[in-house]
């Protein structure tokens, strides 16, 4: 892999002010990049090179007549292609909108625009972003660049596969069910799943506790500076917090902090290389000075999978289906699988599905009243196949998962939407396909969550180790 496309975001901002590096030669090293890989990698949805390249010797001028700069000033950011921008294809991977234009821009799309960010890039996601995985009718299958018969994850894959391929230096998110953290995990870069109402999101999801913006990185001060410039209150989403909190770039240490472990949140089915690897970071945050315990939370696995369904019926999945209702022969199977389990819910479910997500809060917020924060595997295994929707498929027959619930350890804290959560990389499997885990906050306390990221980092620096190179 080209090293200069896979520069950190705060070293190369730091080199663009010494004028040591230039935004067009990272722009074009970005471009080169992902020539070279986007045959197999598929992880962008669109592309705007040459307008990029404009951009970018329009940065390089600023940063030649010195003084103020934006702060994500001439970097190359994907932008994941769910984020509306005006004037720009609004597809939401599905034929069903293939020629719909954006009529507006989304708060986080135009606050990476206003930061002086590049957006060369879209990246793909599964059709209306509602699937563990990154495949669809629309843009075909994105594969893992360290494994390429392997998925990136979803539904911000495409996201996660160019930071890992480096083919961009930043890229964004959104999160309903671990749509961050999964393509986090699969391919070995970060990602934070804000507390709901810390980054703005479009109405009327702004209004859904499960769904969140957020960004992904291939450290944790990157991730850090790009959740800084989607933060704050917006005057489009009632729900968005005040006042707006940043991550300071000098992250301190968490000598002394108590942090809990669960290996399997008390009933998911986890790899025993996913948990060889969630022990092994866990040793490595004792090094860092934390107290590390294991701890029981408690959770029953169905209850969280009943009170996700009703959730989705009632929303996300209702939104799928009045879709479904027109353009059935253009959707994929999953998207269709989704709208028929949200129809499947019974009207007057809603106020159970409260029920359930209170008891769920309840037995987390006792772990976290005693301990700062949770460790746990961000996925139950170890890689899904690319291309495979895993639909009626069980672990008896061939398939890693028999729902794609049990697979996903990230449900639960869409679930305690108010709790911040950082998803690293822990390491790899056997399959070359990365390892990751959860750092659980309370609720609303991100800069913990950031410290205890730093601090792993720090003892284990990811992204200087000689095996972090991706096969493609």
């Amino acid at each position: 892999m080209n090293e200069l496309s896979s520069v950190a975001a705060v070293d190369a901002l730091r080199a663009f002010r010494e004028r040591s590096l230039s935004p067009v030669e990272l722009l074009e090293a970005v471009i080169a990049r992902a020539e070279a890989v986007e045959p197999t990698l598929n992880a962008f949805s669109e592309t705007r090179f040459d307008e990029a390249l404009v951009q970018a010797k329009e940065a390089e001028a600023r940063y030649q007549k010195g003084g103020r700069v934006r702060p994500l000033e001439g970097l190359p950011v994907a932008l994941k292609d769910e984020a509306e921008v005006k004037g720009w294809k609004a597809t939401f991977g599905s034929l069903a909108f293939r020629d719909q234009i954006a009529d507006h821009t989304a708060p986080v799309a135009w606050r990476i625009l206003r930061s002086g960010a590049i957006v060369h890039a879209r990246t793909t996601t599964p059709e209306f972003s509602c699937a563990p995985y990154t495949h669809s009718r629309l843009w075909g299958v994105t594969r893992n660049p360290w494994n390429p018969e392997f998925a990136v994850g979803g539904s911000s894959g495409g996201s996660g596969a160019a930071l890992a391929a480096g083919t961009a230096a930043l890229a964004s998110g959104s999160d309903i069910g671990g749509s961050i953290r999964i393509p986090a995990s699969f391919n070995g870069v970060v990602g934070f799943k804000p507390p709901h109402g810390r980054v703005p999101v479009e109405p009327p999801f702004n209004l859904d506790q499960y769904c969140h913006e957020g960004p992904l990185a291939r450290t944790v001060a990157d991730c850090a500076l790009l959740e800084n410039v989607m933060a704050g209150p917006h005057p489009r989403d009632v729900t968005s917090l005040r006042p707006k909190i940043r991550i300071p770039p000098e992250l301190k240490g968490i000598e002394g902090w108590r942090i809990g472990l669960s290996l399997d949140l008390g009933g998911y089915r986890v790899d025993d290389e996913v948990a060889k690897r969630t022990l092994e970071a866990a040793d490595a945050l004792r090094e860092a000075g934390a107290i590390v315990e294991e701890v029981a939370i408690g959770w029953d696995l169905e209850a969280i999978v009943r009170s996700a369904r009703i959730h989705f019926g009632a929303i996300f999945g209702a939104e799928i289906g009045e879709v479904a209702a027109e353009h059935r022969e253009l959707l994929t199977e999953y998207a269709l699988a989704f709208a028929e389990e949200a129809a499947a819910v019974p009207p007057g479910a809603f106020l159970e599905g409260l029920r359930l997500e209170a008891e769920i809060y309840a037995h987390l917020g006792r772990s976290l009243q005693r301990y700062r924060a949770l460790v746990c595997p961000t996925m139950a295994v170890t890689g899904f196949a690319a291309g495979d929707d895993y639909l009626g498929r069980t672990r008896e027959d061939g398939g890693p998962l028999d729902r794609q619930f049990d697979a996903c350890m990230t449900v639960p804290f869409n679930v305690c939407s108010r709790c911040p959560v950082l998803a690293v990389p822990s390491g790899f499997a056997s399959n070359g396909v990365p390892t990751g885990i959860q750092v659980v906050g309370r609720t609303f306390d991100d800069v913990g969550v950031f410290r205890i990221g730093a601090a792993l980092e720090r003892v284990r620096p990811w992204l200087d180790a000689p095996e972090r190179r991706p096969r493609i």
